[in-house]
């Protein structure tokens, strides 16, 4: 159970980081790389949770 939680909470995690770039009043180059980090960085930590790491 504890699994599913910390997976909706990574999952909730990276939504609202996503929806804080979006905010941000940088470049569109940029925005759109700061972007792909932070989805990357939620994968990972997501198939860490699911014991694939």
């Amino acid at each position: 159970m504890s699994v599913v939680v910390s997976i909706l909470i990574t999952f909730l995690v990276i939504i609202l980081v996503l929806y804080l770039v979006q905010r941000l009043p940088i470049d569109g180059r940029v925005r759109q790389i700061v972007q792909l980090i932070v989805v990357i960085i939620g994968i990972v930590s997501l198939l860490r949770y699911l014991a694939v790491f």
